[in-house]
């Protein structure tokens, strides 16, 4: 089977300022390129979700991994999911701390009767794989939280993009990382990582380590992007992808669920496809950050008219 690849570095009010379009379409392109040369080699949709998840995680442009906001009390604290299609096995962690991969651990409890650990149980997780210790802090995520600080968290949440052209531009983010792909034998895998909102009350937990935000059948599979409380309230990814394996097109299912969502004013993205190599991209918020591969050519939606919007391939 031809294999499909779509990702996303997350979802946002602009994306403006010197080389902002052309610097965030290079790294979309690069992770597209190494992660689609694995599936084209045979590389499993899971490992192939698993390395993109790691490539844009380094990536300090993106807030997931290197390069992810800091909380009200100046902590960095990351969530991160992994689905297989193919098993239709979810695993993930909630607010770790001082790892570089959230991803990893998520793709460890894919094995584990406890797929889903919390800060602390992520943390006694990570220590016993022996993870090294890892600062995910960057200078613009801090300079990001100080100001924020003197203005006594007046922002609902941090920049989307790290960049100072884009900050000084007035960014705002609902920053995640995410990706989907369908392999050469027909299997889907999806996986969300994300630093959360930014200047967040300590203790939320994002829409990223759960089915609402990623989440993955035989049939269908879908990360989401955006704000997490939306998302969750809307349960997008997981009503995306039951309405295709109960038999809606990729594209009604897309449709139908971002209509409903831009009825009830959420400000969401998300990224899917299906087993019949379907891709898709939706949005209610003005920006996504998604790029794609459709077996003979990248294409991206960097530049696209602000409001919501579906496509389908």
């Amino acid at each position: 089977m031809q294999p499909k690849l779509i990702i996303h570095g997350g979802a946002g009010s602009s994306l403006h300022g010197k080389g902002g379009v052309e610097a965030v379409r290079k790294s979309l392109y690069s992770v597209l390129e190494e992660v689609y040369s694995l599936l084209l080699s045979g590389t499993s949709a899971k490992e192939a979700v698993i390395r993109g998840c790691q490539l844009l995680e380094d990536d300090p442009r993106f807030n997931s991994g290197t390069g992810s906001v800091l909380q009200s009390d100046g902590q960095i604290r990351m969530s991160a999911s992994l689905m297989d299609g193919a098993s239709q096995c979810f695993s993930g962690v909630i607010n770790v701390s001082r790892v570089k991969n959230p991803i990893d651990l998520a793709q460890f409890l894919q094995s584990s009767p406890d797929r889903v650990l919390s800060d602390s149980g992520s943390a006694e997780l990570a220590r016993e794989l022996q993870v090294p210790t890892y600062d995910a802090l960057t200078d613009l995520r801090l300079q990001e939280w100080i100001q924020e600080r003197q203005g006594n968290f007046q922002k609902a949440m941090a920049g989307v993009v790290a960049e100072p052209e884009l900050a000084e531009a007035g960014s705002a983010g609902r920053g995640t990382i995410g990706v989907v792909a369908l392999d050469t034998q027909g299997r889907l895998a999806a996986g969300t990582s994300t630093g959360g909102k930014g200047f967040e009350r300590i203790g939320r937990v994002s829409d990223s380590a759960m089915p609402a935000g990623n989440y993955a059948t035989r049939n269908a599979a879908v990360s989401c992007t955006g704000i997490g409380e939306d998302i969750i309230d809307e349960c997008l990814a997981a009503k995306i992808v039951i309405r295709v394996t109960d038999g809606m097109s990729l594209e009604d299912a897309m449709r139908r669920s971002f209509i409903e969502a831009e009825q009830n004013k959420r400000d969401l993205g998300a990224i899917a496809l299906d087993v019949t190599g379907a891709i898709a991209w939706g949005k209610t918020s003005e920006v996504i950050l998604v790029a794609y591969h459709d077996g003979e050519k990248m294409a991206d939606t960097l530049e696209l008219p602000f409001g919501m919007e579906v496509g389908v391939i």
